[in-house]
């Protein structure tokens, strides 16, 4: 029924690169993805793939992490995109909120962050606060998964939630943020400034280890007709940090791709020309369709992606099967590679991802 789980997987980390520079015309379509949830690697792992999942524990962790690898591998994509293995590297204790999980592959309960009060208010919750420290991590699964790839395949790493997400959510909470804007701008630039600091660590720490070829940073700053606040307040206090990132990778001949949800369209000259990312991801219809994205910044940036969210969840096999080969016909052959507009969730039909790939896997100009 689906070309995928692949037999004999054939990575090319090189070649895919090239492809996302401009380098070279795609040979065949490349797959790529953010996240994928465990409920959907889990399902598949056991009902295509035919094997035993093994849940992540501090005594499972290397088989949890091979068992990830051949995933990832048997999927058909070039490369691994590493977190921290079973956990993220830097954890950023703050408020969340929870309600039932009602996904196809429900987790029980599923969380989303603070839109209120975080857990820095003042400059005494910032004293307090136990910031994550990146020389105290533990490198070893990144060391681990670096040297267990198959032949050809790259790794992505990826320590955390982004600078803007973490500081906005986990910490200030986005509306007590908007207060400190105004009222004290200096305890807001120091979060910001903190978190970034810190996640630049961990990249820095990571950059050299073997077979890493980039980040994959994800930041989400919009919502579906603007920003999340003023693009000023971005400028200021968050794309300058991944312009240090993006400046770390290159100087180390890597990547930096870069996942950002909402409508950031107003500061994505900035994104692409001053950043310099060498790929955009996540992509929404209502806000720009894939294909249209491609046509406005293709010759200067990769797109990522683009199989919108809500038809990946809800659309029928046939239909999305459809609408996935219209995508391709608008940005193949290109600086282009296939997969859902954010990432793989729970609440998304197994068949439906796995139709998505097939029809990558069929695809001939």
């Amino acid at each position: 029924m689906f070309g995928v789980p692949l037999e004999k997987p054939s990575p090319d980390w090189e070649t895919f690169e090239r492809v996302l520079r401009g380098e070279t015309r795609p040979e065949r379509v490349r797959f790529v993805e953010l996240l994928m949830d465990e409920e959907v690697k889990k399902n598949i792992t056991e009902n295509f793939l035919g094997k035993r999942w093994v849940a992540y524990s501090p005594d499972t962790r290397e088989e949890y992490l091979l068992q990830d690898v051949n995933f990832w591998h048997r999927m058909g994509y070039d490369y691994i995109r590493v977190t921290g293995g079973g956990e993220v590297s830097l954890s950023w204790p703050g408020k969340i909120r929870e309600t039932e999980d009602t996904a196809v592959l429900s987790r029980g309960k599923r969380h989303w962050a603070e839109e209120g009060r975080g857990i820095i208010g003042s400059w005494e919750d910032f004293e307090k606060y136990l910031w994550p420290e990146p020389e105290k991590i533990d490198y070893s699964p990144y060391e681990f998964t670096s040297k267990h790839l198959p032949e050809g395949m790259g790794m992505l790493v990826c320590p955390s939630s982004g600078v803007f997400e973490v500081a906005s959510g986990s910490l200030l909470g986005l509306e007590n943020m908007a207060y400190l804007l105004a009222d004290d701008p200096a305890l807001v630039e120091a979060v910001f400034d903190r978190v970034g600091r810190t996640i630049f660590s961990f990249y820095r720490n990571v950059v050299e280890l073997d077979n890493v070829k980039g980040f994959f940073q994800g930041d989400d700053m919009g919502y579906n007709t603007a920003t999340m606040v003023a693009p000023a307040v971005l400028r200021k206090l968050v794309l300058p940090w991944h312009k240090k990132f993006a400046e770390l990778a290159h100087r180390n001949g890597q990547m930096y791709w870069f996942h950002c949800c909402g409508n950031v369209l107003e500061i994505m000259e900035e994104v692409i020309d001053d950043i310099e990312i060498d790929a955009f991801h996540s992509f929404q219809d209502v806000i720009i369709p894939i294909g249209e994205f491609v046509k406005r910044y293709g010759d200067r940036v990769a797109a990522l992606g683009g199989v919108d969210m809500d038809n990946l969840a809800r659309m029928r096999e046939d239909q999305l099967r459809k609408y996935v080969r219209k995508t391709l016909r608008e940005c193949m052959p290109g600086r282009f590679a296939l997969g859902s507009g954010n990432s793989i969730t729970n609440y998304i039909p197994p068949t439906n991802y796995l139709a998505m790939l097939d029809e990558g896997l069929k695809w001939t100009a």
